[in-house]
């Protein structure tokens, strides 16, 4: 949100000091905020910015009880802010700043090399497979913390890539530049390409693959997804570069943006991905595992972006290990 400047009349959203919370923890009163620059964005995610010392499942139970009001009226927490909103806030107990995790120079200065490009309202970063884009559930930080070290947190993800995913991955610096990303994503114009490597003979012919995917959690609580008729739309086109007995190397492009959908896809159609701890069988992990082969072999490698009348072609390069690992499945069979 914008600063007042030192001299400027006071705004219209002046905090409420008729409620606070004192018991346990810093008072909280009332506050009402007129959106300006958050335009666009989620109010749930627009909470838990304001309210960062908040437990999470406070915040969402101040949406599902109407203690948060837009406009004087209950919202869901996927309702987008408008221009002119105004946001009631209400009275709560702010828990104690927690401390900054720890990140190391080192992994800060390896993440400020794998910056590909940046101006002054986007950033597009070469995401190393092995790091989440964001931290939580027993990951320290990620991806997007780390850039807040380095570049302010003003700094916002544009879309997501799974943390064993590589590859390009487009930041917001300015609000403006990232609800242009966001409608361009939802206009199915912002296109996306991966280079990935799957088990087995691609059959030639396989060029597109339409099933609905619908997510679901194991009994330990882990995030998978399925082909199901109640699932939603999804579609890959594949592009078969290369192959060998064990192997082949394809692109796949996104026509619709579904969690794990190349993974899935890929799957379904007989030819998980190698080095897939989620969709590959014990069997043809074992068989990678032998030729060394660790990673999961999914690589997003460029970006096309309609920008200011322009298009914009991000390229990260395929990482030395995916190279290596087709060298290793090429192999004559010992």
């Amino acid at each position: 949100m914008s600063k007042r400047p030192e001299n400027s009349p006071k705004p219209k959203h002046r905090p409420s000091t008729t409620a606070s919370v004192a018991a346990g923890g810093t008072a909280q009163k009332v506050r009402l905020v007129e959106i300006d620059e958050e335009v666009g964005q989620r109010i749930d995610n627009f909470l838990l910015k304001q309210l960062g010392n908040v437990p999470k499942s406070r915040v969402y139970r101040m949406l599902r009880s109407g203690e948060v009001r837009v406009n004087g009226g209950r919202k869901k927490p996927i309702y987008r802010l408008q221009a002119g909103d105004t946001v009631r806030i209400p009275p709560h107990r702010a828990g104690p700043v927690a401390a900054p995790n720890f990140i190391s120079d080192v992994a800060l200065a390896d993440l400020e090399a794998a910056i590909v490009f940046e101006d002054e309202q986007l950033l597009v970063v070469n995401k190393p497979a092995g790091l989440a884009v964001h931290g939580g559930s027993g990951v320290s930080y990620g991806l997007i913390e780390a850039i807040r070290r380095i570049r302010g947190d003003g700094v916002e993800l544009a879309h997501r890539l799974d943390r064993d995913t590589s590859g390009c991955l487009l930041l917001a610096k300015r609000r403006s530049a990232l609800r242009t990303l966001h409608e361009l994503i939802r206009q199915g114009r912002l296109h996306k390409r991966y280079r990935l490597i799957v088990s087995g003979q691609w059959p030639r012919d396989l060029e597109t693959v339409k099933l609905p995917l619908h997510k679901y959690h194991t009994g330990s609580g882990e995030r998978r997804v399925r082909v199901a008729a109640e699932g939603k739309p999804s579609h890959t086109d594949f592009h078969l570069v290369e192959r060998c007995d064990r192997a082949s190397l394809l692109d796949a492009d996104l026509i619709t943006g579904r969690t794990h959908q190349i993974r899935v896809h890929a799957q379904a159609s007989g030819h998980p991905l190698i080095g897939d701890q989620k969709y590959a069988t014990d069997e043809q992990l074992a068989g990678t595992a032998e030729l060394g082969i660790s990673r999961l072999c999914l690589h997003a490698e460029r970006v096309i972006v309609p920008w200011a009348g322009d298009s914009l072609t991000f390229i990260c390069p395929e990482p030395a290990e995916m190279q290596q690992a087709w060298q290793r499945l090429q192999a004559p069979s010992a």
